[in-house]
């Protein structure tokens, strides 16, 4: 994947949303972020979308009415494939079990735990 131009934030955590916006300038981003607050809103925005620009998703697991598992899937036909996105699960979640999981899902790329810190983002935009 060539290095984002734009990232979406889903989380339901205002704060954590704040924060992780931060992080990302903190470590050099001057792009386009974009913040849901929820993943029936975030998939409504994909499905518009026509993910032509390089894209980083960071998305939350713990979430009410659809979590980011249930995300995933939804997003899957969407996302899966494209080279220009990547979905990396960003959660405080450690659970030896939420990392399997994601794991299972070829649409997810990758497991942050919280907090995101711009040095870890700094590294992720220097290995695309």
């Amino acid at each position: 994947m060539t290095a984002p131009t734009r990232f979406i934030l889903i989380d339901d955590n205002e704060a954590d949303n704040v924060f992780h916006e931060i992080m990302i300038r903190r470590a050099g981003f001057d792009g386009q972020i974009l913040v849901f607050e929820g993943g029936a809103e975030a998939l409504a925005f994909l499905k518009s979308d026509p993910l032509s620009e390089p894209t980083c998703i960071f998305l939350d697991i713990n979430m009410p009415l659809m979590d980011g598992f249930e995300f995933a899937r939804e997003a899957s036909p969407l996302v899966e494939g494209r080279p220009t996105v990547l979905l990396m699960m960003l959660t405080s979640s450690d659970a030896p079990q939420d990392q399997q999981r994601a794991r299972e899902l070829p649409v997810i790329q990758g497991f942050l735990t919280k907090p995101l810190t711009a040095q870890k983002v700094r590294e992720m935009l220097q290995a695309t």
